[in-house]
């Protein structure tokens, strides 16, 4: 993936929403029930291989929902 397309972001963010998730014991079912989202749309949002865009309200809630700081979405992944 180019780390210098607008799309990258997305994915990095995608990435560190299902790390973030899993190390706070929530279940994709567990964020869609605390959340209001979609599993659908939770799965799209960490898939490698499909790009869902979404809000910045979209990552606050997440933020919230999972107890942690915004900025840790866009912590660089290990390659």
């Amino acid at each position: 993936m180019n780390k210098e397309d607008e799309i990258y972001v997305y994915y990095l963010i995608g990435q560190n929403l299902k790390r973030i998730r899993k190390s706070k014991g929530f279940t994709q079912d567990k964020l869609v029930e605390e959340s209001t989202y979609s599993v659908g749309f939770i799965m799209n949002i960490e898939s490698s291989k499909y790009t869902q865009t979404f809000s910045i309200g979209t990552l606050w809630r997440f933020a919230k929902v999972l107890k942690c700081d915004i900025r840790e979405f866009f912590a660089p992944l290990d390659d």
